[in-house]
């Protein structure tokens, strides 16, 4: 009886990878967008109780209260604290022209010198 109103070839079981691949980009971009809503959300509940607690329970606290479920609750308090964290602990980088955050005080690292080194040494 339900043959007839729902026919293989209007649900088919398995989707063509086309398909799959446009479905999977989808929800990573509807999972990224629930993410970036939490963070935001849990930034302005830290602001908010900024007096009464600090950011870490703020955040434990915005978790429980709209009842996040792992793996997701991890997600949300990992991406609230980087964001905390770039007015605090300003990102270093490590650029080959020359940047003010290049660290000079360790030499180079020279691979080949040592391994035309051993070469040396093996021939002798």
């Amino acid at each position: 009886m339900f043959g007839r109103l729902f026919p293989e070839s209007l649900f088919p079981r398995k989707l063509d990878p086309t398909a799959e691949r446009r479905i999977r980009l989808a929800q990573a971009r509807a999972e990224e967008s629930v993410i970036r809503a939490h963070v935001d959300n849990a930034l302005m509940f830290i602001d908010m109780l900024a007096e009464d607690l600090s950011f870490d329970r703020a955040i434990d606290t915005y978790i429980r209260v709209m009842g996040i479920p792992e793996p997701l609750a991890s997600t949300v308090a990992t991406r609230t604290l980087v964001v905390l964290g770039q007015d605090l602990v300003p990102f270093r980088r490590r650029g080959h022209d020359g940047d003010p955050g290049e660290d000079d005080s360790k030499p180079k690292l020279r691979l080949d010198d040592a391994s035309d080194g051993r070469s040396r040494i093996r021939r002798a």
